[in-house]
């Protein structure tokens, strides 16, 4: 039986958390079925989750992602637990690696062998939901003695962030399902396939944040999205995904003036087909058609992101055109 078809929103929303309610509850009479949060340099991945999840109780829940290093294993559970025991059914705890600039740059934690520290997380967290005493040794963690102390009704689905094929299939092997991000809807067949390639046959749910400007203002859009890509995809691991995904050639000029310290060149080396390709944008029309083709290749969650390329467009005009129940 295939998975159902998921339209999500990435949250928070423009503005302080604290005035957000009406726009969550909203979210949900729009047809969105999910909000989903990150964690990088704004707000934590839990807290505008945990306000959701008592404002608007129709909405499922989902980080994308929490790293795997910014918390200690045993926090990690906690933070899970508390947020499942809060939201019964409706969370799912999305974790990854993250990137070497947020994980070292930025908190000071040596990025070491993240396939193996994003595997292990996984396997903690299945054994700490047990209830059960943890004594174990991973390949990158020891755990000595550490029992949950809270039971949720339902332990939370856990999916892992993949950009590229050992990742991907491990979180096929490993847990419910996997995220991924800045591909274009073309390329979700082999993300796809990689996953379930892990699962053995078996069907996983596959999260995709998707870059959205709903503007025919092309020329404006595309600048804005060009200074988001080149930011990307000088990540290493963003830039080894696009590799995978067969955009080496293209992106080559732009990561070589990159590297050159030539910031308005690199951007001027980003091609106007990379960029269709990995931001949606167009009339509200033709983005709803290009969202749907995502789902049509295999996505079953999506959580929208969306770009203020555009100052003439708002924010919410933006968020209601691309709704699910829209048109």
């Amino acid at each position: 039986m295939s998975l159902p078809n998921r339209p999500g929103m990435t949250i928070p929303l423009p503005g302080p958390l604290h005035a957000q309610r009406d726009r969550i509850v909203e979210l949900a009479d729009l047809g969105f079925t999910d909000v989903w949060t990150a964690e990088s340099d704004g707000g934590d991945g839990l807290t505008p989750l945990a306000l959701a999840s008592v404002w608007e109780p129709r909405l499922r829940l989902g980080t994308a992602i929490l790293p795997a290093y910014t918390r200690a294993p045993a926090c990690m559970a906690q933070s899970a637990a508390t947020m499942a025991d809060a939201a019964p059914g409706r969370f799912v705890l999305g974790i990854g690696s993250s990137s070497n600039v947020i994980v070292e740059r930025w908190n000071g934690v040596p990025f070491d062998e993240p396939y193996k520290k994003v595997r292990d997380v996984v396997r903690f967290l299945r054994d700490a939901f047990t209830g059960e005493k943890v004594n174990q040794q991973y390949d990158t963690f020891e755990i000595q003695g550490f029992r949950l102390g809270i039971r949720p009704e339902q332990p939370p689905s856990i999916v892992v962030a993949g950009l590229r094929e050992g990742m991907l299939k491990m979180a096929g092997r490993e847990s419910d399902g996997a995220i991924t991000n800045w591909l274009a809807p073309g390329d979700v067949p082999r993300v796809a396939a990689a996953v379930r390639e892990g699962a053995g046959g078996e069907e996983r749910e596959l999260v995709a944040r998707i870059f959205v400007c709903p503007s025919d203002n092309a020329e404006v859009v595309r600048a804005g999205a060009r200074r988001a890509i080149a930011a990307y995809m000088n990540v290493p691991v963003y830039a080894a995904f696009q590799e995978w995904l067969g955009r080496g050639e293209q992106l080559a000029g732009m990561w070589s003036a990159w590297k050159a310290g030539d910031r308005k060149q690199a951007l001027a080396e980003i091609p106007d087909e990379v960029v269709d390709a990995l931001v949606v944008h167009g009339t509200p029309e033709r983005c709803r058609a290009r969202i749907q083709e995502y789902f049509d290749n295999g996505v079953t969650t999506s959580s929208l992101a969306i770009l203020p390329f555009d100052p003439a467009l708002a924010q919410w005009d933006a968020i209601r055109s691309l709704a699910p129940n829209a048109g």
